[in-house]
């Protein structure tokens, strides 16, 4: 009785820190690291702060024409 009773303990304990059958990310190395990225609660706002670091969302100065600067 006391064997049985063991073997299932430990039989419940092994179900339950198991995990799920189906996996959560993909089994691409690329796909799975941006997925990683994204679900991160930590970094999700890198492509905010990717585009601030590299001024991608400022306003374009560079005008097609030259202007003069001065006052006319």
């Amino acid at each position: 009785m006391r064997k049985s009773m063991l073997s299932l303990i430990l039989a419940a304990t092994c179900a339950v820190q198991i995990g799920c059958v189906v996996p959560i990310y993909s089994s691409s190395a690329d796909q799975r690291t941006r997925q990683l990225i994204y679900v991160s609660e930590s970094l999700r706002h890198i492509n905010g702060i990717w585009e601030r670091i590299w001024g991608l969302e400022l306003p374009d100065l560079a005008t097609p024409y030259r202007t003069h600067g001065g006052v006319i």
